[in-house]
């Protein structure tokens, strides 16, 4: 194999699936990233047998051929040649040169027929929706899923298409963050879990452009989103999801309108007292026209009061600063409207077309001194 491309693109495409690299495997191959200018087209792929990507490159083939390269050597070396045109050949024992202006590096390769490569994956019916509104959905929601394996289901998000509506949903266990978005067609009913590591991958290559569009094919095991010249294709998560309407109500007693820049500044300073792993609550007390929020730590305390609108009931209750900072960075409005129902219950945040909802669980502070 013999084939010359710049190093811009050549960077661009290693960045891209190596993302889909194993940190930490038992099978070499999958270490590697397969180079394929088998045909009229260079393709790099890489393959966790959960995720895999692959992208084509520009560039030109001389000789066509095939072969696996340790990623973490390869995209090393990449990173760190000259700004020129990169010229890599193989020979019939895998051994590679890669070669750009005076700099040349000789390392191993594998075959390329060793390598595990990406499941076929039928493309009939795609739901259409664009990069950008892609990558906002996932930055607005991927923050609230379980980081750890303990539950499986929470470790993904929830896609449901229902007509021309898409509803991603994620949830911890203390909150559930919720997107509904209008597509421009209409769908068949798809529901499916994708892991949140996938969605993680794809929000960072995804150039996000509001113009161009992603195409997502779903299977009954996998789901494929497809862009610009790369494709992301992952394993989904086998299971019934958790019925979100059984824990969502539209009943409230103490509903308040304030200013969301003003509101995250606040719990964003309370936070300055609170350290890493220290689980103090904000506690926040409603009256009229009026929002006090307190916190008490072992290094000291703070206490602000923001004007708000409210209707309803007054209130006293606690919650982890943390998940009120998380949603409220993420949320574009000026002002945000919040619905309480008392201190048990959950805090809703959310817009009056429901097109986000955030539910933030209060906490007990009956210990906390005020």
């Amino acid at each position: 194999m013999k084939l010359i491309c710049s190093k811009a693109n050549l960077l661009k495409g290693v960045n891209i699936v190596s993302k889909a690299v194993p940190s930490r495997t038992t099978m070499a191959i999958l270490e590697c990233i397969l180079i394929d200018a088998s045909a009229n087209e260079i393709k790099l792929t890489a393959n966790d047998m959960e995720l895999g990507i692959e992208t084509k490159i520009e560039g030109e083939i001389v000789e066509r051929g095939i072969i696996a390269l340790d990623a973490k050597i390869f995209s090393e070396i990449v990173r760190k040649l000259p700004d020129s045109e990169v010229i890599i050949e193989t020979d019939s024992t895998f051994k590679t040169t890669i070669t750009c202006e005076k700099a040349k590096f000789n390392i191993v390769g594998k075959s390329g027929d060793d390598f595990s490569y990406l499941p076929f994956v039928e493309r009939t019916e795609k739901v259409s929706i664009s990069q950008f509104t892609l990558k906002e959905v996932i930055r607005q929601t991927i923050f609230s899923i379980a980081d750890n394996d303990n539950n499986k289901l929470m470790t993904g998000e929830l896609f449901e298409i229902d007509e021309n509506r898409l509803k991603v949903v994620s949830l911890d266990g203390h909150r559930i963050s919720i997107r509904n978005i209008e597509l421009k067609d209409s769908y068949e009913h798809k529901k499916v879990i994708v892991p949140g590591k996938t969605l993680q991958e794809i929000s960072k290559i995804l150039p996000g452009e509001a113009e161009e569009m992603v195409n997502i094919y779903i299977t009954k095991n996998h789901i494929l989103f497809e862009f610009d010249e790369t494709i992301v294709l992952s394993r989904l998560i086998e299971g019934e999801y958790f019925k979100i309407e059984q824990m969502l109500s539209s009943d409230y007693e103490t509903k308040i309108k304030i200013n969301k820049r003003v509101l995250l500044s606040c719990i964003d300073r309370a936070t300055l007292l609170v350290k890493e792993g220290d689980k103090k609550p904000i506690i926040i007390n409603v009256t009229d026209n009026m929002m006090e929020l307190k916190i008490n730590s072992f290094i000291g305390s703070m206490n602000e009061e923001i004007d708000i609108e409210k209707e309803g009931k007054d209130i006293l209750i606690g919650f982890n600063p943390k998940f009120f900072i998380d949603a409220l960075r993420v949320i574009d409005d000026e002002e945000v409207t919040l619905y309480m129902v008392n201190p048990k219950a959950p805090c809703y945040i959310k817009d009056e077309e429901e097109s986000y909802i955030y539910l933030i669980l209060p906490v007990n502070f009956n210990a906390v001194a005020n």
